[in-house]
């Protein structure tokens, strides 16, 4: 039996969490950057999204009931309702977070993203928080100049070895003479 690669590596199509109508969403956020069903507290959520947009990030934030069956919908929702709201969307599940940034790079997102996670339901004003404070905080550690280090070093070590290569090659050619 001959399997098609096409039909095993054809990536999955985007899809939004179970019940989700995009439209109503852009309509909820309208008023103070906050989508959410009617028992989320939207006045914290609120607060949060504008004390973020006070900082300069443009956010707006999304509540989805339970957890959808994967993750990555959340994100496919942020990146749905990025392209009409554009600033960055963050989309809290009761256990996860989806976002999307045309801002921020996907390394802060993910790092964000990471400390709003698995708060549990009831607890989304604080998720959001966590999640815009993370955002705030400067890297601790630059990359570029870890980077920098490490290929300087390399460098360096290149060149010893040169250097002591081409001594205990004089030193060979020394004694043969």
């Amino acid at each position: 039996m001959t399997v098609s690669h096409a039909s095993v590596f054809t990536p999955m199509a985007a899809g939004l969490p179970p019940d989700t109508d995009l439209s109503s969403i852009l309509v909820d956020l309208a008023d103070n950057h906050v989508a959410a069903p009617k028992d989320v507290d939207q006045e914290g959520l609120a607060t949060v999204a504008q004390g973020a947009r006070e900082h300069g990030i443009p956010l707006s934030i999304i509540i989805v009931p339970g957890n959808p069956g994967r993750d990555s919908d959340l994100r496919d929702l942020a990146t749905d309702v990025g392209r009409s709201e554009h600033g960055t969307i963050l989309v809290l599940s009761d256990d996860w977070a989806g976002t999307y940034s045309d801002s921020i790079s996907r390394h802060q997102l993910e790092r964000a993203e990471d400390i709003a996670k698995y708060r549990g339901h009831g607890h989304s004003t604080e998720a959001a928080q966590a999640f815009v404070s993370r955002l705030e905080q400067p890297e601790m550690v630059s990359w570029t100049a870890v980077t920098g280090v490490l290929l300087a070093g390399t460098v360096v070590a290149i060149g010893g070895l040169y250097y002591v290569k081409s001594r205990r090659a004089a030193r060979e050619q020394a004694a043969r003479d």
